[in-house]
C-alpha cells in the first residue's frame, strides 16, 4: 500500500498508543508533507512541558519521528501544494488538513499511483473520502 500519512497516524505509532493503525505494518511506501515533521515534534514538545516527560523518552520519541521522516517521501511545502490548499474543498476543513489533503492529492496526480490516506483525524479523513481517497485509520 502507498499511504499519505498525517501526523496522527504518526504520534500513534512514535507514542506506542495501543489505538495505533492496524494497518502499518502494510504500508510498503509512506507520503508525507513536511509540515507533519513540525507538527509531531510539536506535539512532543507540549507533552513534555504538560506532562513532565523525561529527557531520556522525549529523545527517544524525537528519534522516533526523525526516522519515520527520513523513511517516507516528504513533500515540501510548495507554492502549488498551497494554492490547491487554498481552493474550495468538497468538506469544511481546516487549514493545516487543508494542506494536507492537497498535498495527497496533487501527489496522486502528478504520481498517477494509487495513494490511501492514513489519518485518525475524522475530519481530514472525510475530506480526503469526499475527494475520491481510500482512507484507513479513522
Amino acid at each position: 500500500m502507498i499511504a499519505y500519512l498525517d501526523s496522527s497516524a504518526i504520534l500513534r505509532i512514535v507514542l506506542g498508543q495501543t489505538n495505533a493503525l492496524k494497518e502499518w505494518r502494510s504500508i510498503k511506501q509512506g507520503v508525507a508533507s513536511a509540515l507533519v515533521g513540525v507538527e509531531c515534534l510539536r506535539t512532543l514538545d507540549r507533552l513534555r512541558l504538560a506532562e513532565g516527560l523525561e529527557d531520556a523518552e522525549i529523545a527517544v520519541r524525537r528519534e522516533a519521528v526523525f526516522r519515520l521522516m527520513e523513511a517516507v517521501e516528504v513533500v515540501e511545502l510548495t507554492r502549488p501544494v498551497l494554492a490547491r490548499a487554498s481552493h474550495p474543498l468538497p468538506t469544511a476543513l481546516g487549514t493545516l488538513d487543508a494542506i494536507h489533503l492537497a498535498t495527497a492529492l496533487l501527489w496522486k496526480d502528478r504520481s498517477g499511483a494509487e495513494l490511501i490516506m492514513v489519518t485518525h483525524d475524522n475530519a481530514l479523513a472525510t475530506a480526503a473520502r469526499a475527494s475520491g481517497l481510500r482512507v484507513v485509520g479513522s
